[in-house]
């Protein structure tokens, strides 16, 4: 690690010292705030802001420390990158005992989830199993061309919106499985670009992901029909649940979601042969970018009255 390019590093390593700073980072704390989103999003949606916090808390906690945090530990423990992965540059050796840190957190998460209403148990129980097959030989899944999309169009896409909602304990509304649905097909199109600059680790390991697969410029075509059926179902959620009156702003307010991101990806299609490593990683970035005006708008069309 080059502690001049990494400052914060530094000055957590000399606060909780070397070792314990290599389990925190596996944890991969900088893709908190983007799940912490997309998981209120779905809270936020079932009730506005009349939420209770101590079990926003306790389901954050849950959620997104243990469940995502554990999900990505135990991808790193496993995996033992030594490149640059989702979230995390330069990473750290694995530390020895990650695989067992991890699970402890994925068994945590597992039991802590019936303290919260059914939805958000069996939501993150689903996450906790996925999580398991994903890394861990013998399924590693990851490994597999198409699980490894599945896996994460349903953990990260539907099923993180989809827990946010259950911990307020609100019944299930058919629009609102219609906006997970469509982030989940949104997270298809986000996964390619989380793959394509980690393609050369990826091979060397053996591992024969969708996109190694598929070639980057294909998978790239992939995303850009997800991101057409991830708008699609937006749109049929608002004919579900808006009048005519209301539908006439929608697909405007839509559109401009369905543009940033269609452009983005064929324009990188198109320019792929000249990409560097470099290059590759700093567009899946931009898509997380556009994840958020995504759900910004979503918010805004969908918020409870």
């Amino acid at each position: 690690m080059d502690e001049k390019s990494f400052p914060i590093r530094k000055f957590f390593g000399a606060l909780i010292g070397e070792r314990a700073l290599a389990y925190v980072l596996h944890l991969r704390p900088l893709e908190w705030p983007i799940m912490t989103v997309h998981f209120l999003m779905g809270t936020l949606l079932a009730v506005g802001l009349d939420i209770s916090w101590g079990k926003l808390a306790l389901g954050w906690f849950i959620f997104v420390v243990l469940v995502n945090g554990g999900t990505l530990a135990i991808n790193s423990a496993f995996d033992q990158d030594e490149g640059d992965v989702g979230y995390l540059k330069s990473p750290p050796k694995a530390p020895k005992y990650l695989r067992h840190v991890s699970g402890a957190m994925l068994a945590a998460a597992f039991l802590l989830g019936y303290l919260l209403p059914w939805v958000f148990a069996w939501a993150t129980a689903v996450c906790v199993l996925m999580s398991i097959l994903y890394s861990v030989p013998p399924a590693r899944l990851k490994a597999l061309a198409g699980w490894d999309l599945i896996i994460n169009m349903l953990g990260f896409g539907l099923l993180t919106p989809l827990a946010g909602w259950g911990l307020t304990g609100q019944p299930l509304t058919p629009w609102f499985w219609k906006i997970c649905i469509g982030f989940g097909f949104l997270f298809g199109a986000l996964y390619p670009a989380t793959q394509i600059y980690q393609i050369e680790e990826d091979w060397a390991r053996g591992d024969r992901t969708l996109v190694i697969r598929l070639g980057a410029k294909a998978s790239l075509i992939v995303a850009l029909l997800m991101v057409f059926a991830a708008h699609l179902m937006f749109v049929w959620a608002a004919g579900t649940t808006f009048d005519k009156q209301q539908m006439r702003f929608v697909p405007n307010f839509l559109m401009i979601s369905n543009l940033l991101w269609a452009v983005t990806i064929s324009s990188w299609a198109g320019g792929l042969r000249s990409m560097t490593q470099a290059k590759n990683e700093k567009m899946m970035y931009w898509l997380l970018a556009f994840w958020a005006v995504t759900e910004i708008i979503i918010l805004w069309l969908f918020w409870p009255h």
